[in-house]
């Protein structure tokens, strides 16, 4: 199946674990009057209440930037809200399992790491993406395995788009874009900037795949 995502690259803006949501609305709101591909709501320490809470907040800023919203772990909460995909790691849901209880029209991204077999059997599957990642050193996630550069002209064959997550900075965008990856995910590089618009232009230039 082919995928779902309309945009076909760009900047995937992933959110941080804040727990004030009006804050995050605000700044959310303010980084989506610039193009971003997809938002990907990710808080980890939020309870069921909050996480809710804040997806369901996100949503309607998501649908006037014209951005799709997914949602990090949590498809029920997707679902729920009417969020426009889900994405999955290692130790959650079965992609296949989601995509029988969600139907044909979500979204579904899931983490490959730096296994180009695994992202060979998820692709085999009904997703729209493999994440690859950590592709540096990541603030986020500082222990997490790396991913070669490599996997990304190597995913190519799979027929599926690639996002790149882990340590992105405007420095070494272009590495990812020269490796083939299709979008790159950021979280500290832009929600901890100084000024957290002018980070994402300028990973925009960096990138050079402005979405239109």
């Amino acid at each position: 199946m082919p995928s779902r995502l309309k945009t076909r690259s760009g900047i995937y803006l992933i959110t941080p674990d804040r727990s004030d949501t009006e804050a995050l609305c605000r700044q959310v709101a303010a980084l989506l009057a610039q193009p971003a591909a997809l938002l990907q709501y990710r808080h980890k320490g939020a309870d069921a209440a909050l996480r809710h809470e804040q997806a369901s907040a996100l949503l309607p800023i998501c649908r006037r930037a014209g951005v799709p919203l997914i949602v990090n772990d949590d498809w029920r909460l997707a679902l729920d809200i009417g969020a426009d995909g889900v994405h999955l790691g290692g130790s959650d849901a079965d992609p296949a399992a989601v995509r029988n209880a969600a139907g044909r029209d979500v979204i579904i991204g899931v983490s490959c790491y730096g296994d180009l077999e695994r992202a060979a059997a998820m692709a085999a599957l009904d997703v729209d993406y493999l994440a690859f990642g950590a592709v540096f050193p990541s603030p986020t996630k500082p222990l997490a395995p790396r991913a070669p550069l490599a996997l990304f002209a190597e995913a190519k064959a799979l027929g599926k788009p690639t996002v790149a997550i882990g340590g992105i900075s405007p420095d070494n965008s272009g590495q990812l874009r020269a490796a083939g990856a299709d979008f790159i995910a950021v979280i500290s590089g832009v929600f901890d900037a100084p000024d957290p618009a002018a980070a994402l232009t300028a990973y925009h230039l960096a990138f050079d795949k402005v979405p239109s």
